[in-house]
């Protein structure tokens, strides 16, 4: 994996896929919950994606699914109120190298790192060994890459 630094959406053109931080409840009215966070931003800019998602996670589960032609979820959270869930995240870590073609590249916030709760230092030594080049994780800030 690799680190980059700037806006996800202003970067997100030169790669394949962003990725989505989600987690895996679904209302009553079949809908996601992407109340915070970059699933809230994909939210906004993407209306009907967490009608989508509710749909994939009911029929599929909370994995990683293809959303939109360039955007992914990554789930961190079983729950929207509760924090990361490391193993759920070495599970979609695995996951998303099985959906990445050999030639594509993919943006990935820190995964858990913000309303998760979790430190980034403890997650990248888990991931680290689990994502390959292909993977790029952003960060809004270079002092925080490391």
């Amino acid at each position: 994996m690799k680190g980059i630094v700037g806006d996800a959406w202003k970067l997100k053109e030169h790669f394949n896929y962003l990725a989505i931080t989600t987690n895996g409840f679904v209302k009553t009215n079949e809908h996601a919950v992407m109340g915070r966070g970059i699933a809230k931003q994909a939210k906004d800019k993407y209306p009907g994606i967490d009608h989508l998602l509710g749909k994939k996670i009911q029929a599929l589960g909370n994995h990683v699914h293809l959303l939109t032609a360039d955007l992914v979820s990554f789930p961190v959270k079983h729950n929207w109120w509760e924090e990361a869930d490391i193993e759920l995240i070495k599970r979609s870590c695995n996951e998303l190298m099985a959906f990445l073609g050999t030639n594509e590249r993919i943006l990935l916030p820190r995964p858990g790192c913000g309303n998760g709760k979790l430190k980034w230092e403890e997650v990248k030594k888990v991931i680290e060994p689990l994502l390959d080049d292909r993977v790029y994780i952003i960060h809004l800030d270079e002092r925080y890459l490391k």
